[in-house]
């Protein structure tokens, strides 16, 4: 059973149509890489799963739950948008830490708000923040950050500002994490130790959805991949097909730019 079914999704801002039908389908455990030019609807897609945006026509189910069904015409309340973000984790290009913060204390805010809202809270609240505290850590371990828990993100490099998102996104266990081009904002040199924590989170089986100009890591990554062209879904498959023998004449014009 998939564990996210997105079905006939149409965005409009204005006139202008961003998303046209898109539809797929996503396995748990998979990793779905999604390429295209800049402005052919992969970040509001993403936006639209994380529900940072609306869509105007479509369907969205996790785990045969209907998140979303735009047809009804009903807006969401607050608070059950929060709960459906709670599905997804969000990385985003330029890593949206709070400067205030360290990266523990940036890993660890989220949970600490959910916590807040249980009922068993104030009755508990210094064991569960030892427990959200001891979950940042392991987090930010896995992260290879173990010795820049306590440093603000103006001290870290722009790579490790990212590993931070990337803990943070992870914090609240969601079904799917969602990466916007995790790497367009770093050098060649940082881009490669964040493309290895995806890489890592990939072996792991955690079910991943990646905006990415990285074409030979989507290739290598990636369990399908779909090219995306003026809001519309192009073609889809296995990395195999897609990047090493595309069917369609724009898929094929889009790759001979990126690969050479």
């Amino acid at each position: 059973m998939s564990i996210l079914e997105v079905k006939n999704i149409e965005k409009h801002f204005g006139a202008t149509k961003v998303l046209n039908d898109v539809s797929f389908s996503l396995e748990e455990g998979q990793a779905l890489a999604i390429i295209g030019s800049s402005g052919s609807g992969k970040t509001t897609l993403l936006r639209c799963l994380n529900f940072l945006e609306t869509p105007n026509n479509g369907t969205i189910t996790v785990k045969g739950n209907t998140l979303l069904d735009a047809s009804l015409g009903k807006k969401m309340t607050d608070a059950e948008l929060r709960k459906n973000r709670l599905h997804f984790g969000m990385v985003f290009q330029s890593f949206n830490l709070f400067p205030q913060y360290t990266a523990l204390e940036n890993v660890m805010l989220a949970e600490q708000l959910l916590a807040k809202e249980q009922p068993d809270y104030k009755a508990n609240k210094k064991k569960i923040m030892e427990e959200i505290r001891e979950h940042g850590c392991q987090l930010l371990t896995q992260m290879g950050l173990q010795e820049r828990m306590n440093h603000y993100p103006h001290q870290l490099s722009g790579g490790q500002q990212q590993r931070v998102a990337i803990a943070r996104a992870l914090a609240l266990k969601p079904d799917i994490l969602c990466f916007d081009e995790p790497t367009s904002a770093l050098d060649p040199e940082l881009t490669g130790e964040v493309l290895k924590v995806i890489r890592s989170l990939a072996e792991q089986k955690t079910t991943m959805i990646i905006v990415t100009h990285e074409m030979a890591f989507a290739r290598d990554v990636a369990d399908q991949v779909i090219f995306m062209d003026d809001g519309y879904i192009v073609e889809q498959g296995v990395p195999s097909e897609v990047i090493n023998n595309p069917k369609e004449e724009r898929t094929r014009q889009f790759l001979a730019r990126y690969l050479g």
